[in-house]
């Protein structure tokens, strides 16, 4: 998707929120805006994900887009269930299908217990969990996640971080917001900052970009080719950082949420490739000059950063890498199918 001299404001005489924005959103890839509360990130994200027009310039090329929005209107008549499979039903699963997708994902999020309980009766985290679901219903090709890790507890955060690396290892596109500055550290394939309505190119520190598991927690897979110098699978999950050991087998390091994807990637893999252990190197985390992209602040934080998802000790067995999202016709936030629209110039 691209983004052409982009801008947008409310009145004809009204202050630009944002203006003169140009983008390229490209297929499998994670891009992270940053910028002052009130800058215009959610503006942008809405005008992404086709909730707004825009009142100058063109946006070309959106493909099927889901938007999870800063605040879920929890006043709806539906039970969590029943809400979920409702939006299944309108973008394309039949009745069944619907029902199972929703409970997936409610599973997943850690939500199944509540799966009766209307909407009003939820409390604000679970509440965030069904927005969040109902965004990864129908596997979108663009997700666009405004503060989406908000209210959610550890292991719903944990989650997100890895549906996230699904759908980007699935070709997908993820745009994204979050107050963290550790939230999928070091993952980014791109990041960008508003200020004063423009958006440029966030500086990344070198060391991030050209290694990015090494910013943030990180998993190290070892992993044996099914074969004598067998070439490892192209455009992995997690760009891993890759070491060839003697033996002929591979050390590939990426970020955390990216592990149970670059398990799914070799494992699937034909041949499959053979995963001998899987763990989280020891050492102190890397920081990121302040002011950098996704830079990570002190570890006595309390929590807020991505667990070492998916690592277990050296020497055993992996655990199974989490499978694909549920497919679907579109997702409950599509607004527009793929194709140009703009505001006049």
């Amino acid at each position: 998707m691209r983004l052409d001299g982009v801008g947008r404001r409310y009145g004809v005489r009204g202050p630009w929120v944002v203006r003169g924005v140009d983008l390229d959103l490209p297929q499998r890839a994670l891009v992270r805006v940053e910028g002052a509360n009130g800058s215009g990130k959610s503006t942008l994200l809405r005008l992404c994900a086709g909730i707004d027009r825009p009142t100058t310039g063109r946006i070309r090329g959106r493909p099927r887009t889901a938007y999870v929005p800063e605040r879920f209107p929890p006043a709806l008549p539906f039970t969590a269930l029943g809400y979920l499979t409702h939006l299944g039903r309108v973008h394309g699963l039949r009745g069944p299908a619907a029902a199972r997708a929703a409970g997936v994902w409610l599973e997943r999020f850690g939500a199944a217990g509540h799966a009766g309980t209307p909407l009003s009766a939820l409390s604000k985290g679970t509440s965030q969990k069904v927005a969040v679901a109902q965004a990864l219903l129908a596997a979108p090709e663009l997700l666009v996640l405004d503060e989406a890790w908000t209210g959610l507890d550890a292991a719903a955060r944990g989650e997100l971080d890895r549906a996230v690396a699904e759908r980007v290892a699935d070709g997908a596109t993820v745009l994204f917001v979050d107050h963290d500055p550790r939230r999928l550290a070091g993952a980014a394939d791109a990041c960008h900052r508003i200020a004063d309505g423009r958006l440029r190119p966030a500086p990344q520190p070198s060391d991030a970009a050209d290694r990015p598991a090494e910013a943030g927690p990180r998993v190290t897979v070892h992993a044996e080719p099914p074969g004598a110098g067998g070439e490892l699978p192209g455009e992995l999950p997690g760009r891993p950082v890759t070491v060839r050991e003697p033996d002929g087998t591979a050390r590939l390091t990426v970020p955390a949420a990216y592990s149970d994807a670059l398990l799914r990637a070799l494992l699937t893999a034909r041949p499959p490739w053979h995963i001998r252990t899987v763990a989280a190197p020891a050492g102190p985390r890397s920081e990121s000059p302040a002011g950098g992209c996704g830079a990570v602040p002190d570890a006595g934080e309390p929590d807020g950063g991505t667990a070492a998802l998916g690592a277990v000790p050296e020497g055993s067995a992996p655990r199974a890498a989490t499978g694909p999202a549920p497919a679907g016709s579109a997702s409950p936030a599509v607004t527009s199918p793929a194709g140009t629209e703009g505001g006049s110039r």
